[in-house]
């Protein structure tokens, strides 16, 4: 039966384009489209009454001014409660790595397309605000509270009180600034970067609603039936195509003060909540907080971003070419809320690019791979400068495109492979050889093998190696990240004026001046039992067990035990020491790592899941002293011979004062830090 309602749309084609609705879904009808299926539809669709369009598979849409995208009551009325056009996640239980429908429209008008669109959703919890997209066009907000057994909620109550956790908030790219938004409104526009306050979200995802389908397999739903392994379903009606945004002037003329010590207009200090990873290395200078800009994506399509900032070689271009991005944030990570209303995140996912002056397309991706952007998903690209962009000697308008990144796969579309909603996926070492980038990631796994952290080394010809206060490919790390590498020296190993200043969650050096030099890579968990690597060219993995590149040279790792080995593509190797050696080319000179001493591994970092500041110890420390001071030096906390197998929690009462907390281990080795609670 599904089979043959399949056929009956697809022989829709033949039909009159100048139709205003050329498929409806009538009363007790379903029409299911499958998982891997693809629907075309050339010309307006409506379901009536009970009428079910359910998606499991890619719909497209497309027609013209005159065409219809309407969900009809009895009498022909709009029907606007939903449960007629569905976006189904395919397996809501494994939400990671599911499928789930898609919907692309194309050339219909806004107010022609009064369907209700229900879209299941289900994601990991963002900590303390989830970071979203509401592809619904004047969707009203305080919709999206309800209890949990009201289907389109949230299962929750949202309110306008700031700090709260309840509120709704949007980015504001020229301030700055998380906006509130009063639950009263309606979605504001098509491309917004919502935030949604956490309170009362579920500790492992947010708070799912039960749908007519939960998977009773999981074993979060046989748990809790009511809480987990089910998905929300949120509804509305869709945008049209034709979305636009400008990238000028954000942040631009915002004085952020010495430190980011001003105040924005909701006097909170800049510094409390604006994080610019990509420019960390010179922090409240130059481009830093500068340029950002934050969407969501508008549609019910995936949107491919692999090619925004070039012109494809053989290829029909996309509408894109942005050649100054330095970077994409796709991932928030965990946001982290302090009581005296400091907000940041913690463990985003960054895609960077390489800056190839005069050559945009010699640029390409570093770091995660995630360049597909899924309904509902947020993401945030930094720009180099706020100058016009030059592009093959001409002048460009730094507008990004959207209609044209619409994708329904799930990976980049093929170099050279001209733009199509269908494209083929990337395959292969694609582009120009003669001067590839070069990645080593390398991720620490647990006793399980399963994924801890990350971190990235990136090499190619144009390249900086060593600290630079340019814009280059780098994104930096925080303290409680657990995993990463030092900014070098010109001569391999620690460059000493920056190795207590920062650490690198990607880094990048020359691939001819820093050929066989060491790069300091560093453990901070025992809880890392194995590394694994991938190796990739100009962004794409080259073949398992493999070790070199397209130059005749790989990756090498030099352990404790002194030993320089090969790295091949997908290799796992057990952990040996909490320090390592990573190398472009073989290096001749055996030394340690660097041949310095490493940085202590001792840290005092803030940990979201209890509320509270902890001191996380090097390895090698058996035991240590602490002891607390407040500013006026006064002796807080003390306490002598703590163990070191396990996180000190320094418990402060939440005081909005700040504190200086020092470790000192059996072997005199001090570490100090300050903290506010």
């Amino acid at each position: 039966m599904k089979k043959n309602l399949l056929t009956v749309a697809l022989m829709a084609l033949s039909l009159s384009v100048g139709a205003q609705v050329i498929f409806s879904a009538n009363k007790d009808a379903v029409f299911y489209v499958g998982e891997n299926a693809l629907v075309y539809n050339g010309g307006g669709v409506q379901t009536v009454e009970n009428g079910i369009y359910d998606v499991h598979g890619n719909v497209m849409i497309v027609g013209s001014g005159s065409d219809l995208f309407k969900t009809l009551a009895t009498g022909g009325g709009d029907k606007l409660d939903g449960g007629n056009i569905i976006l189904r996640l395919n397996t809501p239980s494994s939400s990671a790595t599911s499928t789930y429908g898609q919907l692309f429209i194309n050339g219909l008008a806004q107010g022609n397309m009064t369907a209700i669109v229900d879209k299941e959703y289900r994601t990991p919890k963002h900590g303390t605000y989830q970071q979203i997209a509401l592809p619904f066009r004047n969707k009203l907000l305080s919709s999206l509270s309800g209890s949990t057994s009201s289907i389109g909620t949230f299962g929750k109550t949202f309110a306008d009180i700031r700090y709260s956790k309840n509120e709704i908030l949007t980015w504001n790219n020229i301030t700055a600034v998380s906006d509130n938004l009063s639950v009263s409104a309606t979605t504001p526009k098509n491309t917004t970067y919502y935030m949604l306050g956490s309170n009362s979200f579920d500790s492992d995802n947010p708070p799912a609603l039960m749908p007519s389908n939960p998977d009773p397999s999981d074993p979060a739903f046989i748990t809790n039936p009511n809480r987990k392994g089910v998905v929300y379903t949120l509804r509305g009606q869709a945008f049209a195509n034709g979305i636009t945004e400008s990238l000028k002037n954000a942040a631009n003329g915002v004085i952020f003060g010495t430190g980011g010590n001003n105040n924005n207009s909701y006097n909170e200090k800049y510094n409390t909540y604006l994080q610019d990873d990509w420019e960390a290395t010179t922090p409240w200078a130059g481009n830093y907080g500068r340029n950002i800009y934050q969407f969501g994506n508008p549609y019910f399509t995936n949107l491919d971003l692999g090619f925004i900032n070039k012109v494809e070689a053989g290829a029909t271009t996309d509408g894109n070419n942005i050649p100054s991005i330095q970077g994409v944030r796709y991932d928030p990570g965990t946001v982290v809320s302090l009581s005296n209303g400091s907000t940041y995140s913690v463990g985003a996912k960054f895609i960077n690019f390489t800056d190839v002056v005069g050559n945009p397309n010699a640029s390409f991706p570093v770091g995660d791979v995630g360049l597909i952007i899924k309904p509902m998903q947020t993401f945030v690209i930094k720009l180099r400068n706020n100058n016009p962009e030059v592009v093959n000697a001409g002048v460009g308008d730094k507008t990004l495109y959207f209609d044209n990144l619409r994708r329904f796969k799930n990976s980049r579309r093929m170099t050279g492979t001209d733009y199509d909603v269908n494209a083929l996926k990337s395959s292969g070492n694609a582009g120009n050889t003669t001067s590839t980038v070069k990645q080593l990631g390398v991720i620490g796994l647990d006793e399980n093998g399963q994924e801890l952290a990350r971190t990235y080394f990136a090499v190619y010809p144009t390249a900086t190696t060593g600290h630079t206060t340019q814009p280059t490919v780098q994104s930096t790390l925080g303290n409680e990240n657990i995993l990463g590498t030092y900014e070098e020296d010109i001569n391999g190993g620690y460059d000493m004026n920056y190795k207590d200043s920062y650490w690198l969650y990607i880094n990048e050096a020359n691939e001819t001046d820093f050929l066989g030099k060491a790069l300091p890579l560093a453990l901070y968990s025992s809880s890392i039992k194995s590394l694994k690597f991938e190796v990739r060219e100009n962004a794409e993995l080259i073949p398992d067990g493999e070790h070199n590149l397209s130059t005749g040279i790989g990756f090498y790792y030099k352990s404790a035990t002194g030993a320089i080995s090969e790295i091949a593509q997908n290799q796992v190797i057990p952990v040996l020491g909490d320090q390592y050696n990573l190398y472009y080319g073989k290096s001749n000179i055996v030394l340690g790592t660097g041949g310095s001493t490493k940085p202590s591994r001792t840290k005092v970092v803030y940990n979201g899941a209890i509320n509270m500041f902890v001191v996380r110890f090097d390895p090698q420390w058996k035991k240590s002293d602490i002891n607390v001071y407040d500013m006026s030096g006064k002796l807080i906390i003390s306490q002598k011979d703590v163990l070191t197998d396990k996180d000190f929690e320094i418990n402060l009462s939440k005081m909005n004062s700040a504190y200086i907390v020092t470790a000192v281990s059996e072997k005199g080795e001090k570490v100090s830090s300050k903290i506010i609670r």
